[in-house]
């Protein structure tokens, strides 16, 4: 059976895509994710991803790099973009999966500890209704741990945050800090 996996980096691949190989899944990754800047982020992003699935050949399918459409999207709804941005992303995977005749959709996005993991669910099935592809929802948070362990042996590319802007600001922007040693101009 055929799984068009929705991917967002090489370290998040590893523990879903060692898992459907070994329930026999042919897994074909989808790497759309019009979220990510900057666009240097992208790149780095794209180019593990690229590397790893040629050394384990696994096929992948580049999506475009649809930034515009993550921002009309996004834009003054910054407190709920991350659901927006769970079905940009599902919705595109349906729509290949659709035209591409996979048996089943999922997303690398249910391996991570810090992602809405059951938005993502709804998200996926409600997806799936919708493009006549059936969302394939498995919990791979129990490899996220052996994963990043993995990863850092490989020497993935691993990223410091989501990828949107407004995660990168959370990550690295500590207005507590304003007024020790930062100016607040």
């Amino acid at each position: 059976m055929k799984v068009l996996l929705h991917t967002c980096c090489a370290p998040c691949l590893l523990s879903p895509w060692e898992r459907l190989k070994k329930e026999n899944y042919e897994v074909i990754c989808l790497f759309y994710n019009p979220n990510i800047q900057p666009f240097q982020e992208y790149e780095k992003r794209l180019n593990c991803l690229k590397k790893f699935c040629e050394e384990n050949e696994i096929k992948l399918i580049e999506g475009a790099y649809d930034i515009d459409r993550f921002f009309q999207d996004v834009v003054y709804r910054e407190r709920v973009r991350c659901p927006i941005c769970y079905r940009l992303r599902l919705t595109e995977t349906a729509k290949v999966a659709r035209r591409g005749g996979f048996d089943y959709f999922s997303t690398t996005l249910l391996v991570s500890p810090f992602q809405k993991h059951d938005l993502i669910r709804e998200i996926g099935q409600d997806i799936s209704e919708r493009y006549d592809v059936p969302f394939l929802y498995l919990d791979f948070r129990k490899g996220w741990k052996k994963a990043v362990v993995k990863s850092r042996k490989l020497e993935l590319y691993r990223q410091q945050y989501c990828g949107c802007i407004y995660s990168e600001k959370e990550r690295y922007y500590k207005p507590h800090l304003v007024g020790k040693g930062m100016s607040k101009k």
